[in-house]
């Protein structure tokens, strides 16, 4: 898969019509590697993340390993990550590394490097970003996204309840900070087709909704929380209303649960992405 030939959203929107349009998590927490009856360690590791490649890399549009559970096992989890970055997208998914990312100056510039060079094994095809050091932190990420085809999923209405406490917070000009974000990624993204690549996480367990209109932020929009967490696809509709041909639905426990049967794996992705599509106006 290269890298230049195309913006992140135009493969997003190939991989979305060609496939389930669904993001699919790679989280390797010690639960789930106990419940496949697998170590918590390197081995366990690699074992989990590339059993997820193997059944899912080629029939969703995107996977999403959390860093986190990479790191935790040191080099040598990094080194697995490395791999599984490879391989799905080898395999045909567009990768996604949920790092939520985000410092000041020449910090945030190497994580750019990091995550988003193609000179970097640690590089997808995007990367989530967090913009609580100030939205313009983010300039060398969007710098080195748009230079190398890349895309960035930044933090706004996230699916966790202590978010909403910084979230929707009012600022001074009577937005919330959630909408201050969403206002800049829509500002980046005028004029992107079929869409811009800069995107914003909206938690699909948003309680008492948006409170935005997210079409205007015209790019692809991750809604994590549902399944495990209490997201479910039928309130799609309502929370995301005109912009819901943005919406990437992201699932991770729900599907996980199920390895480490690479057919049960298969079986519980298709059985969400039937339930989003309906919602979603899609092919299931």
């Amino acid at each position: 898969m290269t890298d230049v030939d195309s913006s992140f959203a135009a493969r997003l929107a190939a991989a979305g019509a060609a496939r389930p349009a669904l993001c699919v998590g790679i989280d390797p927490h010690p639960g789930l590697l106990s419940a496949w009856g697998l170590g918590d360690d390197p081995a366990g590791l690699d074992r989990f993340a590339r059993t997820v490649v193997e059944a899912l890399a080629d029939r969703v549009a995107v996977l999403k390993p959390q860093s986190a559970f990479f790191e935790r096992h040191g080099s040598r989890g990094v080194a697995v990550l490395e791999t599984v970055i490879a391989e799905a997208r080898a395999a045909g998914a567009l990768v996604l590394v949920d790092a939520k990312r985000g410092d000041i100056g020449s910090t945030v510039a190497a994580y750019a490097d990091a995550y988003l060079n193609p000179a970097s094994p640690l590089a997808g095809d995007a990367v989530t970003a967090s913009p609580y050091l100030g939205f313009g932190s983010l300039a060398p990420m969007f710098d080195q996204a748009a230079a190398h085809g890349k895309g960035v999923f930044v933090l706004a209405l996230t699916s966790n309840p202590e978010g909403a406490a910084v979230q929707r917070a009012v600022a001074a000009d009577g937005r919330t900070v959630a909408g201050t974000i969403l206002d800049e990624l829509a500002a980046r993204n005028i004029g992107a087709t079929p869409f811009g690549s800069l995107g914003a996480v909206v938690g699909a367990t948003a309680a008492g909704g948006i409170g935005h209109d997210l079409a205007k932020v015209n790019g692809p929009l991750l809604a994590p929380g549902l399944g495990a967490q209490g997201g479910r696809p039928e309130d799609l509709a309502d929370l995301f209303g005109p912009a819901l041909p943005l919406v990437l639905p992201a699932y991770s426990r729900e599907i996980l649960q199920n390895g480490p049967s690479i057919d049960a794996l298969r079986i519980s992705a298709n059985t969400v992405w039937r339930s989003c599509a309906s919602v979603l106006g899609r092919s299931a």
